[in-house]
């Protein structure tokens, strides 16, 4: 469960809609508050070793994982002057080995088949995670062990130098998108020079660079001894085996020096503080920010509902002032994000193209006055707490990873002194009454803001010099921690002589893992409704949530070649109210239920989903059933939401890695073809523009419908329960007499050009290379020998590719290779951020892997092994959430599988051989017939294109 603190910074219809189902006259009443909260519940037990390791326990037998969570109370607000960025890249080196494990951590959880590994460091801490199948918990405790009490004597220079250059280029990559230097305005502007929450955990090039193997050993020391962390246990075990095997892993291990936290105010601005900055974006964005108290704070809960009502609703404020009644922005949002000590209260609105900025600015300031004058109604208060509640019931159903329960064990212990501190954030938030967010709002809200005003252009300066705790200036919107994509992290830290205690365990030699259970997966059964649509259901009684979707064949698709962005802005469009309740009312209805209704298309697929809080199906059905046939389409609301899309269409033109793709799937595809289109379904200016009302009603009616529907459920009901409910939602629904419509896949492919196609993007620090080819096989086909290859050349982190350009040549924080996923022709694509002087070298590197992958350097046993055992060994955890049994049946369905295809994976695995593997490689991919797309600075890498023997045409993405 993610914490409260988490940034929230979340006409009459046309006669010729078919049949539309009954209006709703009332939306049921809500479950109560108090009942909603009785659901979050976390049991624990606790024990602490001898030297100071505190361990938490949590049982829950849904499924055969245990995640293992371990956290130290080390962040960058401990880093020292001229020690920026130490707690990340240390973060880093713990991944690359100890001095019993000394190869790569991801080589043996990924045998193992652990999900959710990864590591991340913000201010206050640094934490190292993974989910493992039950029989596989020794291993994963050895190697948490191995790197806490014995990992100095597998620290080199080497590993610190590779694990300093892809640090650089996760900041280079975090700088080189809009707002990417964001990060640094915040801190540096609300915290003043010294503070410890001045700097950005990112740190600064000049630091890192500085950064000696005898600092990073000393950091080890300093910081990660037992009595400095707290381990979390949750999921398929018990206490007294938890004690067990924690002693036997963790109790030799000596404590370390004890920890000073430094200590953190919560400053003032002396005056309001206003800068300007200009960036790659595509509209003026304004910010009011200021800094708040920490998270055990009695305000810090008031303070986030306060936020949530002005900025954080769908139906907030701010949005109905500025976004829905007077659109001067397309788009507004607030939040209140508490770390320990302190905190950041943010508030933003993006102008409307055409508005002058200092009207939105003062439009802005007018509104959070009003809001500070009068407070939150108790109905909006009410709003608030159920939408908050709903997310944090639905987190509750993971046990590990980035959220879920061992999450929230270990911020409660580690922050609070106290694992079920969320109960009592949720009864701060139960007990909240409008004075008292009123007047804590008005408290911290009318102190001195920092205005920051974000103007489209070509930056002033780039980041290198930025991120230090001795610079002046700025920092971040999503205020989250720097947990970066990692199955990359990285090196390891040191172990010094205060940990040369003999281990009680046997170390020579890697823990057995026995006992592993295979995937059952949930029974999948089925019904039909009575118009005819197929329901298809899986029972998940683990948190009292339903999942819904409706899906139809349509997906991006279906877009009129000479209208693409139609669907986006339909679904856009179909958020903002029913022939029954408007845009508004829609919005506060889904508010009070806890509920959330979508849209959602991909390539192939458009699906219109719910979740929703068991006590509150019944009328949440009925919202949904609301949403998906009576949609207003109202004309004003059109101008609006074509706004928006326009705007996130100038956005994605500016986003590196969103270019390349805007640029490769026609090249590849082709124009007519279906696939051959911006893969974000946004469209194009022009389209967009022009788009009518009349045309978005059409295009419901065409493809909405219920014979090109099927409804999923998965979560806490019965088939016979819910067959029910969605029979009066939808049992009347009738199809159109007119015939459903087709999507063109016999438009024939065109035959590769391999050229590169530069797409230049002034002073880009990075450069994002992406590659690709249509292969001669669909979605449907049996591609597992394939899937396994592309994982073994590229597609996982410890794949070939991503090895040599991330961990051995340092170039790029990470890269990838994927087999796409559509139902018709798949192709395979590789991306490749990489910084800007390396680009040429990278896709040198690229040809010169794939060429000798498919040639005499095919896949060897360890490999096929590592890949084989990773991809069965995951599957029980890969379906421990309701999202993720309704993602697996949605393939089921959409690739005509059998119900039992996950439970027969393994023998597919296991049947796998290096040969098959191969020929498979080799029928489907070739170095020679590729074309690549660079989206970079044109001035520093198209002499280095130049060189590689390929027709180089410079280009700019449709738009």
């Amino acid at each position: 469960m993610a914490r409260f603190h988490r940034f929230a910074v979340v006409l009459a219809l046309s006669t010729s809609l078919v049949a539309a189902a009954p209006v709703l006259a009332k939306v049921a009443a809500p479950a109560p508050t108090a009942e909603l909260v009785k659901a979050v519940d976390i049991p624990y037990e606790a024990f602490t070793l001898d030297n100071g390791l505190r361990v938490i326990v949590h049982e829950d037998r849904k499924a055969p994982v245990v995640a293992v969570s371990v956290w130290y109370r080390v962040g960058s607000k401990h880093e020292p002057k001229g020690k920026t960025g130490f707690a990340h890249l240390f973060e880093h080196l713990m991944f690359n080995g100890s001095e019993n494990a000394p190869d790569d951590f991801f080589e043996p959880l990924r045998q193992v088949g652990a999900t959710d590994f990864n590591g991340t460091t913000f201010l206050d801490r640094t934490n190292y995670f993974e989910t493992v199948p039950t029989g596989a918990l020794d291993l994963a405790l050895f190697l948490e062990s191995d790197r806490m009490g014995h990992l100095l004597g597998a620290v080199t220079q080497e590993k610190l130098d590779n694990q300093r250059g892809v640090v650089q280029n996760e900041k280079r990559q975090g700088d080189n998108n809009p707002y990417g230097l964001l990060r640094y305005e915040i801190f540096e502007n609300l915290f003043p020079r010294g503070h410890p929450y001045h700097h950005s955990t990112i740190g600064s090039m000049a630091d890192l660079d500085a950064a000696s193997l005898d600092d990073v050993k000393k950091w080890f020391t300093d910081n990660y001894g037992p009595n400095n962390a707290v381990l979390v246990l949750a999921g398929d075990i018990d206490l007294a085996t938890a004690k067990a095997k924690v002693e036997k892993w963790f109790g030799d291990i000596p404590r370390g020096p004890d920890v000073k936290a430094p200590v953190v105010s919560v400053p003032t601005l002396p005056a309001p503080l206003a800068k300007e900055v200009k960036d790659m974006i595509p509209t003026t964005r304004l910010y009011r920010m200021w800094t708040m108290p920490g998270l055990n704070d009695p305000e810090a809960v008031p303070l986030q509902m306060a936020m949530a009502v002005l900025g954080g609703l769908s139906s907030s404020r701010l949005d109905n002032a500025l976004v829905r009644k007077d659109p001067v922005a397309v788009s507004v949002s607030a939040g209140a994000s508490p770390f320990e000590d302190a905190g950041i209260i943010l508030v933003q609105a993006d102008v409307k193209p055409g508005v002058d900025p200092a009207h939105v600015g003062k439009r802005l300031d007018e509104e959070i006055a009003a809001f500070l004058a009068s407070g939150p109604t108790a109905d909006e208060l009410q709003r608030a707490t159920a939408s908050h509640l709903g997310g944090t019931i639905s987190q509750l159903e993971s046990v590990g990873g980035f959220g879920g329960k061992a999450v929230t064990l270990a911020e409660g212990a580690l922050y609070s002194n106290d694992p079920a501190y969320y109960k009592v954030e949720l009864d701060r938030l139960a007990r909240a009454t409008p004075e008292q967010v009123r007047d804590a709002a008005r408290k911290w809200l009318s102190r001195p803001a920092f205005s920051l005003t974000y103007t489209p252009g070509e930056r002033t300066e780039g980041g290198e010099n930025r991120g230090g705790a001795v610079v002046a200036a700025k920092s971040a919107t999503p205020v989250q921690p720097d947990h970066y994509w990692n199955p990359a992290l990285g090196d390891v830290g040191p172990d010094s002589g205060f940990r040369g205690a003999s281990s009680i365990a046997d170390r020579s030699q890697f823990p057995e893992v026995s006992g592993l259970k295979a995937l059952d997966f949930p029974d999948i059964e089925r019904a039909k409704l009575k118009n005819g649509i197929e329901v298809v259901f899986a029972r998940r009684s683990a948190v009292p949530t339903v999942n819904v979707q409706v899906s139809f064949d349509a997906g991006y698709a279906a877009d009129p070649r000479s209208a693409l962005g139609t669907q986006s802005l339909m679904l856009s469009l179909m958020d903002e109210g029913t022939t029954s309740l408007d845009s508004i009312a829609f919005a506060e209805a889904k508010e009070r239920l806890g509920a959330q209704t979508y849209g959602y298309a991909d390539a192939d697929e458009t699906a219109l989903g719910l979740f929703a809080l068991k006590p509150n199906l019944s009328a949440s059905l009925a919202l949904l059933a609301d949403y998906v046939r009576n949609p207003a389409f109202d004309a004003r609301e059109l101008e609006r939401v074509r706004a928006q899309q326009l705007n996130r269409l100038k956005a994605e033109l500016n986003e590196p890695r969103a270019i390349a793709q805007r640029v490769l799937k026609p090249a590849l595809y082709g124009a007519d073809h279906p696939y051959g289109i911006p893969p974000s379904g946004l469209g194009n200016e022009k389209a967009v523009s022009e788009a009518t009302r009349d045309q978005l009603v059409a295009f419901h009616s065409a493809w909405i419908r219920p014979d090109n529907a099927r409804i999923f459920v998965v979560g806490d009901t019965t088939l016979a329960e819910v067959t029910k409910e969605l029979d009066r939602a939808f049992g009347d629904w009738r199809a159109p007499a007119t015939p459903k419509p087709g999507k063109h896949f016999e438009i024939a492919v065109p035959k590769p050009q391999p050229r590169i196609l530069l797409v230049d993007r002034p002073k880009a620090p990075q450069s994002v290379i992406v590659a690709g080819k249509v292969l001669d096989v669909k979605g449907g086909d049996e591609l597992e020998v394939l899937r396994a290859a592309n994982d073994i050349f590229g597609g996982d982190f410890l794949s070939r590719f991503n090895m040599n350009l991330r961990e051995t040549k340092g170039w790029s924080y990470g890269v990838r290779t994927q087999v796409t996923n559509e139902k018709d022709r798949v192709s395979w694509i590789a991306t490749a951020p990489v910084q800007a002087d390396r680009t040429g070298d990278s896709i040198k590197e690229l040809q010169s892997d794939l060429k000798a992958f498919l040639g005499d350097k095919g896949v060897t046993k360890e490999e096929l092994q590592r890949t084989v055992n990773g991809s069965v060994r995951e599957l029980p955890g890969s379906f421990e959430t309701s999202n993720d049994v309704l993602g697996g049946l949605r393939a089921i369905a959409k690739f005509d599988r059998p119900d039992d295809y996950y439970e027969k994976l393994p023998a597919t695995y296991e049947a796998m051989t290096p040969e098959a593997v191969d020929a498979a490689a080799r029928k489907a991919l070739s170095a020679d017939d590729l074309i690549y797309v660079v989206v970079g600075d044109a001035a520093v890498v198209k002499p280095q294109l130049d060189g590689l023997g390929l027709p180089v045409e410079t280009v700019s993405p449709a738009n």
